[in-house]
């Protein structure tokens, strides 16, 4: 699983989420840190509404939380999320000794983490993006 850290410096750099069933997030406010919640149709639902999606934790006896903005949840995105979002960029996912290697068309990253290594190779696709679109993914388009 990617960083807290590292999927912060994604969406920071303008990775956008649109939050489906399957996502892993993070509760992006004090008094949360280290949980990692999943959004589920039984237990944790994206609620879409004008003013903007808020994730509703249906029946979670656990936690004194009904609902969280989505804007205050950090999407941690998934090995197959990542890759789909590098797209053609995307050239290979090699092993070099202990490390994973993701090559794109601007480069690689290494990591011991085959998620982290293409987590990184996101990131800087990203920030060498000229486009004004930065690539965005609805999971709900894997299924």
């Amino acid at each position: 699983m990617i960083t807290v850290d590292l999927a912060r410096r994604l969406a920071d750099a303008g990775l956008r989420w649109h939050p489906a069933p399957g996502d892993r997030f993070a509760v992006d406010t004090p008094g949360f840190d280290g949980e990692v919640f999943t959004l589920s149709d039984m237990t944790i639902e994206a609620h879409h509404h004008p003013t903007g999606t808020v994730l509703g934790f249906n029946g979670t006896t656990e936690w004194a939380l009904d609902s969280v903005a989505a804007d205050d949840a950090l999407w941690l995105p998934r090995e197959d999320q990542l890759r789909t979002l590098l797209g053609v960029a995307f050239v290979s996912l090699t092993r070099d000794g202990d490390d994973f290697v993701v090559t794109t068309t601007g480069g690689a990253e290494t990591d011991r983490d085959a998620e982290l290594a293409y987590a990184r190779a996101l990131l800087g696709y990203v920030r060498r993006s000229t486009d004004l679109d930065v690539p965005t993914l609805d999971t709900s388009a894997l299924d």
